[in-house]
């Protein structure tokens, strides 16, 4: 059971990240929006390439965090404990 319960707050996660995305892209021209959209980015700018000859592998990652997903983040955590 608390698997599942888990699995839902990430489920509940996921998808504050993606709407706090979207908000943030959304009212990034709109001048009395735009502090949503204001965050940083962070991570691996140029992935690592890995050539092991028979195998290539290629790492990166990038977060990109800012307002609005923190804010949907946390409404989304909030939702996820009274749901579950």
């Amino acid at each position: 059971m608390k698997v599942k319960n888990s699995l839902l707050i990430l489920l509940f996660i996921c998808i504050g990240v993606v709407l706090g995305t979207l908000v943030a892209r959304l009212t990034a021209g709109i001048p009395w929006l735009s502090w949503l959209a204001f965050g940083t980015e962070f991570g691996l700018k140029t992935p690592v390439v890995l050539d092991l000859g028979v195998l290539t592998l290629t790492f990166g990652l990038v977060i990109d965090l800012n307002v609005a997903v923190i804010i949907f983040v946390l409404i989304a955590l909030i939702v996820g404990k009274k749901v579950s």
